[in-house]
């Protein structure tokens, strides 16, 4: 295993990012070095989609939202998720 480098003591963060943007990691670092981490407070990312439903459709989900006091956007979120990650 060959002597991997020392980091170098930084004046300014954009003297660190600078650093960070031209090194090669395995020069400085181990696979060992490295922990698994976790962010458990982190929000799945989201993307907005333009959809076309017929107009009875969108009125009927409108009004099964409303009975349940959410937002239709969500039950609609919620209809698609149950029926993707469902098991056949």
């Amino acid at each position: 295993m060959e002597k991997k480098l020392k980091l170098p003591k930084f004046k300014n963060e954009d003297a660190e990012r600078a650093f960070w943007s031209k090194i090669k990691l395995n020069d400085y670092f181990e696979p060992s070095d490295f922990e698994p981490v976790s962010f458990p407070n982190l929000k799945p990312s989201s993307s907005p989609i333009s959809i076309r439903l017929p107009s009875p459709l969108l009125f009927r989900i409108k009004e099964q939202a409303n009975e349940l006091g959410i937002p239709y956007q969500a039950l609609i979120k919620k209809y698609l998720s149950d029926k993707v990650w469902t098991k056949r």
